[in-house]
């Protein structure tokens, strides 16, 4: 598994970031910035830097402008919503100011002493990411915040069966392929599958974790949404096989039908993504959406005992 494409695009170094803003957020947090430490984890194409100012202060500071791919300011912007409402209880890093300056948008965090968790996954580790899961799953529900349905969120993207059903699948996987119009018709229900009231954080991964001392923080929310509780666990669990961790079956035993069928429009995404060609400026993230789609679909077939 070693060989996995990595979870990272092309980051903006903090001196490539307009001045004026900049200046923003060194006037926010009161003094000169004296060092800046890029993170090179996700896949936007921005900055994420971890400040220290002269006088000691910390923070970690996420920055996006129009170019190359206008979609991830709108990305910022969400997250900026999302940061701000939720409650301090949320395992998630607070959210200390956000601004937008010259089609640039700025989120300043207050900073994390911690780590992503070491990959490939060893199993302690991962058997506390997955309790901090389900003990923030349990705690989001019903949400505290006004956040958007994951029926009206991913409506655009968990189509993917359907989509390949009438699109060229050379190279498609050749279990895939024989049973495409059964998983098209699954994919059809996913949105009533996936019902709930849970606020999910929707997009977790390795580098979308910090493990500081005994708390596990969740990190990055643009694509926080509400649905069932299940799905946090069943969204990450794909990119966790893939960097060296267990089956996703040994994780997510549970047999129910709308896991099942959530599943399939999570694999469905992730095939038909990954064969689509690269963003601007997210040069990665076809690859590790086609790695995640081929454990999806591994998962699949024990899942559904189809041969």
């Amino acid at each position: 598994m070693s060989d996995n494409p990595p979870a990272s695009g092309v980051r903006v170094p903090w001196e490539h970031v307009p001045a004026a803003v900049r200046q923003r957020i060194e006037d926010f947090l009161g003094s000169p910035v004296a060092d800046a430490v890029t993170q090179t984890g996700g896949f936007s194409p921005a900055a994420a830097v971890r400040l220290v100012t002269a006088d000691g202060t910390r923070a970690f500071v996420k920055a996006c402008g129009p170019d190359p791919n206008p979609h991830s300011v709108e990305i910022y912007r969400n997250e900026a919503r999302i940061a701000s409402r939720l409650p301090a209880s949320v395992p998630a890093p607070r959210l200390l100011t956000t601004f937008e300056h010259d089609g640039w948008v700025a989120l300043v965090f207050e900073d994390i002493e911690g780590r992503h968790p070491v990959t490939p996954w060893e199993r302690e580790e991962l058997d506390r990411v997955v309790e901090a899961v389900r003990t923030m799953n349990t705690a989001l529900t019903p949400s505290p915040v006004e956040a958007p349905a994951m029926a009206d969120y991913y409506d655009e993207n968990f189509h993917g069966w359907r989509r390949l059903v009438t699109e060229d699948t050379t190279g498609l996987d050749p279990w895939a392929l024989r049973w495409l119009e059964r998983l098209a018709a699954l994919e059809a229900g996913w949105a009533e599958a996936t019902k709930g009231d849970t606020l999910l954080q929707s997009d977790l991964r390795a580098d979308n974790i910090l493990l500081a001392g005994e708390r596990v923080y969740f990190v990055d929310w643009p694509h926080a949404c509400v649905g069932a509780a299940w799905f946090d666990l069943l969204a990450m669990l794909p990119s966790v096989r893939m960097q060296g961790g267990p089956p996703p079956q040994d994780l997510l035993p549970d047999p129910s039908h709308d896991i099942t069928v959530g599943l399939v429009a999570l694999a469905g995404y992730f095939v038909r993504q990954g064969r689509l060609p690269d963003p601007p400026g997210l040069p990665t993230l076809r690859a590790f959406q086609r790695a995640q789609g081929a454990v999806a679909i591994e998962w699949l077939k024990h899942r559904t005992g189809w041969q």
